[in-house]
């Protein structure tokens, strides 16, 4: 004879994971954590307005998320901002995504979106790195000229070092981070960089002006000068980048 176990008896970790999981089943909470992958603060008002719900109704699910430590809240005054607790958060959050294959079911509806789409897929940041085409065609050139090892993982090799080093860019690592992080596309369903290292290759590029910030969301550009220091430094061509 079988017995079923009470719900007593079930795990802790299995409670704590079913618990944690309910944070993203709802469509207003997810859509906040999709628009705090730009990386900065945002306050209630402004997520309410992105998501579209009152502002009660944003702050009592802004309070969820916080007390389940996926967001990190800070106060200036009498400003609420919220952002992604750490880069561990992100990472979960744009991995969730890359399962569920964003808006494949769903064509734009109007130019407007097709081509805000359109510009996501071509480059975006991922919470402090680049991703799209062009986080992925990055990540190809510096693994093709023996800057970033894949094999057991993602690794700067000593080349990829001296590279960042001959760039000016200082890699300090902050706590459990790691160097390189693959951190799979959504878009492109294949990893591009991420980690202490994607991050700083990413700021480099936005404020060197390699790269701009198009639109409202996470969107970037490759400038034409970031089509030529791309090209010099990493052989990636023009019609790669755009």
């Amino acid at each position: 004879m079988t017995t079923t176990r009470s719900p007593a008896a079930r795990s802790p970790a299995a409670r704590d994971l079913a618990a944690f999981a309910a944070l993203l089943a709802d469509e207003t909470r997810a859509a906040f954590c999709l628009a705090l992958l730009d990386g900065r603060a945002w306050t209630a008002g402004e997520l309410a307005r992105h998501a579209r719900v009152a502002p009660s109704t944003a702050s009592e699910h802004l309070g969820r998320l916080v007390a389940g430590g996926l967001l990190a809240e800070e106060r200036q005054g009498r400003h609420r901002y919220v952002r992604l607790a750490d880069a561990r958060a992100a990472h979960l959050v744009e991995d969730l995504a890359a399962y569920c294959a964003p808006d494949a079911g769903h064509p734009p509806r109007t130019l407007r979106e097709a081509g805000a789409r359109n510009a996501m897929a071509r480059g975006r940041t991922c919470y402090d790195h680049l991703a799209g085409r062009l986080g992925t065609a990055i990540t190809d050139a510096m693994t093709a000229r023996g800057l970033l090892g894949q094999d057991t993982g993602f690794a700067l090799t000593d080349g990829g070092l001296r590279w960042f080093r001959d760039l000016g860019v200082e890699l300090v690592a902050k706590g459990r981070r790691p160097l390189a992080r693959g951190c799979l596309d959504w878009t492109e369903r294949r990893p591009h960089l991420a980690g202490v290292a994607g991050a700083a290759l990413c700021r480099h590029a936005l404020d060197t002006g390699w790269c701009v910030r198009v639109g409202t969301e996470r969107a970037v550009k490759v400038t034409a000068a970031g089509e030529r220091a791309l090209g010099e430094l990493l052989g990636i061509g023009p019609e790669a980048l755009r």
